[in-house]
Parts: C-alpha cells; structure tokens; sequence
C-alpha cells in the first residue's frame, strides 16, 4: 500500500513552517504529492453581519481589510512552502467559498496534516481541523514538535470497535515505513470484549509484524495508552478518534480529548 497524496492546511501564520516540515517528512518516504493548502478567513462568513443598515462605506473597509489580510497570509503560506526543497510540493490557495474547497482538496487526499494548536481548538485552523475530523472524516497527522521520522515506532491503540478499526487499516502505509510497530490493548479499561491477537494477525497478513502489549490497568484509557506508548519509545500513536458522541465527547472530555491534549507522541487519528 502507499499514499499519493499528503495535505497540510495552512493559515499565513507562525505554524505553518511546522505543518509544511511535516506534512514532507511525511510525502518524501512514498514520494507523494505534497499540497500546501492556503485557507483564509472567508469573506462569505462575515457577510451575514454585513446587512441591511450597515455603513457601505465601513463595510467597503472591512472587506478591504479582510482581502488585504487574506493577501498577506497568502504571501506568508507561499514562504512557509519555499522553506523546504521538495520536488513533489504544490502549494493551493483556496478562494470563496472556502470550506468546500477545503473539503473537495481533503477527499482527494491520503492524509490532512495538523501542528498541535489546531487540534486543542486554537489559532485559525482549529475549525479546519474539525471538519476534516468530524465531518470529511479523513485521517488526520497531528506532528508533535520533535517529530522527524516515520522509521521509529509506532503504536496502534486497539479496542477492537469502529473507529480504532479504521484507524488502524487506514495507518497501514505507514505501519510498513515503521522500524516497530506496537499494539496497545487495555481491555479492563473498556467494555467491549475483544483479542489484539486479531489485530496482529490482520498485519502479519499484510507483511507487518507487530508487537502486543496488553495493559493490565483499568481506568481511564487515554493515560494508560499515553503511558504505554511512552514506554514503548513510539513516535506516533495510531488511534480511532470520537468513539462517543461529539457533544458528549466535547463536554466530558473522553479519550480523544484527551489525546489532543497530550505534547506527545504525534497521532494519526481517523474517525
């Protein structure tokens, strides 16, 4: 298996230099196209605010501002992809409407690649990275600072439902790239019943060898597989994202939440 295609929002702003660094550590080891996608604030979403009784000669200014501002991220973006020499980049700025060409790049893409401010709901990319997650549902790299390589270890959590499921047919690329793989099972921590030995099996099959790790803990899932997977030296951590419900997640915190929230390792989550 490979990837042809690897997607690094971008925002004109100080992350992008990272998430472009990541997005070709993570393109060069298939030789995939890298896609830097500018994304800015879209002049359509402030338009409702702009209605009936608004001063046509301050909105005139405020679009004005908007578009001077969209042309100054976009010149900051084109520097971030001029950062590195990949032969395979190319760099897209998105134009109004703005989501649904985020959306249409996404799904003609293997993997969206995010820095970690977006994921905890910071900075002008935290609702790109939401609509790639929840609503495209495309895999999705979050690159810790420090990640250099996808050669090292990686662990796969495993619970054996939908969403880890997914997560881990989806990372198999790059499982195959890994110098170790690891699977993390912590079956007192969850209430379905199921064998990692299956999972194993599935990569074997696939010309992955991995090692299973069952965690003898109950509790909490999220520290148990951070532990883990601290222990085993992973780089990444291989995970199904928003088990629960969204709403329910969000407010009680939930496994996912609490990945986002972790400095470390990297994820590659699917929902």
């Amino acid at each position: 298996m490979s990837w042809a295609r690897i997607m690094a929002p971008l925002s004109g702003g100080a992350g992008d230099a990272a998430a472009v660094a990541a997005a070709v550590m993570l393109a060069e080891p298939f030789q995939a196209e890298m896609a830097g996608v500018y994304t800015p604030a879209d002049v359509a979403d402030v338009m409702p605010w702009m209605g009936e009784g608004f001063l046509g000669g301050v909105q005139t200014t405020a679009l004005e501002s908007l578009k001077e501002a969209a042309q100054a991220g976009e010149k900051a973006a084109r520097a971030a992809m001029e950062s590195v020499t990949y032969a395979k980049s190319r760099f897209v700025a998105l134009q109004t409407p703005v989501w649904a060409g985020l959306s249409a790049e996404s799904r003609l893409s293997d993997v969206v690649v995010f820095t970690s401010d977006p994921p905890r709901g910071r900075g002008p990319l935290s609702e790109a990275f939401q609509q790639m997650m929840a609503d495209e549902q495309r895999p999705v790299l979050i690159a810790r600072q420090g990640l250099k390589t996808v050669g090292g270890v990686i662990a796969v959590a495993w619970d054996g439902g939908k969403e880890a499921s997914r997560a881990a047919r989806l990372a198999l690329p790059l499982l195959e790239k890994a110098g170790k793989v690891v699977i993390l099972a912590a079956p007192k921590a969850s209430s379905r019943s199921f064998d990692p030995s299956r999972l194993q099996a599935y990569y074997a099959a696939r010309g992955v060898a991995a090692e299973v790790d069952t965690l003898p803990d109950s509790g909490d899932a999220a520290p148990l597989l951070l532990h883990a997977a601290k222990k085993a030296g992973a780089e990444i951590l291989v995970a199904g994202a928003f088990g629960h419900p969204r709403l329910q997640e969000f407010i009680f915190g939930g496994t996912t939440r609490s990945l986002l929230n972790s400095d470390e390792p990297s994820l590659f989550l699917s929902h």
